[in-house]
């Protein structure tokens, strides 16, 4: 199965980095935490939000971004709503990193700037700011997992009560 990782930039609100936790379990991507964080690991509403999940992760923290690239080689893919490029435009390596920022600021604009090639966004209207930061992580993870047919997922459900033949 192809390694995807996801890194939450200074995430703010519990409940988002849990839900990206969740993600990351169900769907086998390694999740990195970069600080500082607007609150701590054992946050019951982080737990809450991933509970079921938790034992599940493969999960990385970081001091800040200058340790997280110290220790990590990409490719990184920055997501943000200042991207000249569509999600959807970009082919998604294995080994890639889907990188996002804190749900109040984004991601550094330097960092952007400096990285403009690598730099994606979801289209939405004009008028919105941004779609919530949970729900981007995951466009994002099941564009890259449709990129991979899914490699290494289950792909096909069952009834409790019935059988579909």
């Amino acid at each position: 199965m192809p390694t995807l990782n996801i890194v939450l930039v200074e995430p703010q609100i519990p409940q988002n980095t849990g839900n990206v936790a969740r993600t990351c379990a169900c769907t086998g991507a390694r999740l990195h935490l970069v600080g500082p964080m607007g609150f701590v690991v054992d946050d019951r509403k982080l737990k809450r939000a991933g509970l079921d999940y938790w034992h599940m992760l493969d999960i990385t923290y970081y001091q800040d971004l200058k340790d997280f690239f110290a220790k990590n080689n990409g490719p990184f893919y920055y997501f943000t709503t200042k991207a000249p490029q569509r999600y959807t435009d970009v082919r998604y390596p294995d080994g890639a990193y889907l990188v996002f920022g804190r749900e109040d600021a984004g991601l550094p604009e330097q960092l952007l700037f400096e990285n403009q090639p690598w730099c994606v966004r979801l289209p939405m209207r004009n008028d919105a700011r941004s779609l919530n930061l949970s729900n981007t992580v995951a466009i994002g993870v099941y564009e890259t997992l449709r990129q991979w047919d899914f490699d290494g997922l289950l792909d096909q459900g069952h009834l409790r009560n019935y059988d579909w033949k």
